[in-house]
């Protein structure tokens, strides 16, 4: 029988991220495993970057790098709290290639994400990461779709 240790719970702080939240907290008090929370700043694309003086696009990318550490931080306190052992993480990269990397490094046993459950063309033109995620990593990975209010 698998055992879970380690969940790595990917967050992008949309509704179905929350939602995915309750399933990874769930299944760290059901196997008495620690989750390391990420949530990775997608980086823009190098012809936006090139419209932006080198360092007014540093002080902005800073500047949104600490306010989603104190998100995360709020985050993590009011979903997970003193329930179960976590850890946080933020970094600047392509989703799901962070994801797939930081689980591995975290060595963790399952991937834990939402999915915004987009259909046609909006699919096609936004694309997935949950989707890239689960077809790209070794790592077994639960997707949560956005439920219905």
């Amino acid at each position: 029988m698998k055992t879970i240790k380690k969940i790595l719970y990917a967050t992008d702080f949309s509704e179905s991220a929350d939602d995915a939240a309750d399933y990874a907290l769930t299944l760290a008090k059901l196997a008495g495993a620690s989750v390391h929370v990420l949530h990775v700043i997608g980086e823009l694309m190098d012809n936006r970057k090139s419209q932006i003086q080198p360092e007014a696009f540093a002080m902005l990318e800073k500047n949104v790098e600490v306010q989603t550490v104190k998100e995360m931080e709020d985050f993590c306190q009011s979903r997970f709290g003193e329930q179960i052992p976590y850890t946080s993480e933020v970094v600047i990269g392509t989703p799901f290639q962070q994801i797939i990397e930081k689980a591995k490094a975290f060595r963790a046993d399952l991937i834990v994400m939402g999915t915004h459950g987009r259909t046609g063309i909006e699919h096609v033109i936004v694309g997935s990461t949950a989707e890239r995620v689960v077809r790209r990593s070794k790592i077994p990975v639960l997707t949560v779709q956005q439920q219905a209010n």
